[in-house]
């Protein structure tokens, strides 16, 4: 008996401090990011002020009058939010369709779907800038962006929703069907009620990986609709995070994204839990 109580003593101890161990190394990056943007450029650069340094804002100042930040992050809201909103309208009805009434093809869909995510991007990328540039002239533009962020996290968005869908009783849609619902009505009224936090996960996800997309945005995008990925991409240093000006930039970039997953994941906890307690 002793044993076992110092054995549940210990895990008691041991577990969470493994825990708090792993999140601070994971936070790290972060903690440095911001901690490194209230210094110049050259105290980030110069081991006697590591630690020890006179915070400024100059770097912050210097981002919003001389790199025009609101621009991107304008950008990046709008492309975001387009690109999760379309996504969205397309994913829910197609994985309502292969959760409800699926074919002997479904899973072989899915799978092609989950396949193109293993495509290497460099493999298209020529060929895209080409025809958006020089052929169809819409290089540069926010209907691209938001084209290709849909495009490439459409895959997700389904297999997302498909799961959710499937924990759904399919009697409750048969039961819909029986009383002459139609079947958008079956998607508004009773799907969307009912898997309406698997929805908003999906989104909130969704947003984030639109949010942070470098790749395309970066190599399809010059001045007009360039996003904070841009801005990040224009201010590299080979000195990285310990580069004041570009951590400030990274830190103004990702901290609206972390906010709202906070404030969203908050939200979305507190209603189901609302949910379930009604």
């Amino acid at each position: 008996m002793a044993t076992v109580s110092q054995t549940s003593k210990f895990s008691k101890i041991a577990w969470p401090v493994a825990a708090w161990v792993v999140a601070l190394i994971f936070f790290f990056p972060i903690f440095w990011l911001v901690f490194t943007s209230f210094k110049t450029d050259a105290d980030a650069v110069k081991p006697e002020f590591l630690f020890k340094f006179t915070p400024t804002l100059e770097n912050y100042t210097n981002m919003t009058q001389n790199y025009d930040y609101w621009k991107f992050a304008t950008n990046s809201v709008i492309t975001s939010t387009f690109a999760t909103l379309f996504a969205l309208i397309v994913g829910v009805p197609a994985a309502y369709a292969m959760a409800f009434d699926p074919s002997r093809h479904t899973k072989d869909i899915l799978m092609w779907m989950l396949s193109t995510k293993m495509l290497p991007a460099a493999a298209v990328l020529y060929p895209m800038t080409f025809l958006t540039k020089n052929m169809l002239g819409i290089f540069d533009t926010h209907f691209l962006v938001i084209l290709v962020l849909c495009l490439i996290n459409l895959p997700i968005v389904i297999w997302m929703l498909f799961t959710y869908f499937k924990e759904i009783p399919k009697e409750i849609i048969e039961a819909g069907k029986m009383d002459g619902v139609s079947t958008w009505g079956e998607i508004k009224d009773i799907l969307i009620p009912l898997a309406w936090g698997g929805i908003a996960s999906t989104a909130l996800l969704t947003f984030i990986f639109c949010w942070n997309e470098a790749y395309w945005t970066v190599r399809l995008t010059t001045i007009d609709a360039a996003t904070l990925s841009k801005l990040i991409e224009g201010n590299r240093a080979p000195e990285g995070l310990f580069f004041g000006r570009l951590s400030a930039v990274s830190t103004a970039a990702v901290a609206p994204i972390i906010i709202l997953g906070w404030f969203c994941q908050k939200q979305l906890v507190q209603g189901l839990t609302f949910g379930a307690v009604k």
